[in-house]
């Protein structure tokens, strides 16, 4: 696949931070929103040539015009951010968080006594 100047420069400058990104088409429209715990290793994997992505991921690299991100904090951040920005953009590709009303977790305290 042929990458637009726009795309390569934004896999270059692209941070190694945790974060969520935003993928759109040429209309603005977002198409997929993600999260990663290294947004440039994570955003790129999506141009991999070799990389063994589904037909359903492929035409959506197709459609991709620009990518935004937004960096945070921690990995929970970005969890949570994703699960917001899904919820406010709702966007095509997003098929499994779409309509959920909330995102699963689990709150772990280390500093708790697990049972025996």
């Amino acid at each position: 696949m042929e990458l637009s100047e726009k795309i390569k420069g934004i896999l270059a400058a692209l941070p190694d931070k945790p974060g969520c990104y935003l993928m759109k088409d040429a209309d603005g429209t977002i198409i997929y929103v993600g999260k990663a715990i290294n947004l440039k290793n994570r955003v790129r994997s999506y141009f991999q040539q070799s990389a063994d992505h589904t037909y359903k991921t492929r035409q959506m690299v197709r459609k991709i015009r620009d990518i935004e991100w937004i960096v945070v904090a921690s990995e929970l951040e970005a969890l949570i951010l994703e699960m917001n920005l899904i919820k406010q953009h709702r966007p095509y590709y997003n098929v499994r968080l779409k309509d959920d009303k909330r995102y699963p977790y689990i709150r772990v305290h280390w500093a708790d006594p697990c049972a025996t």
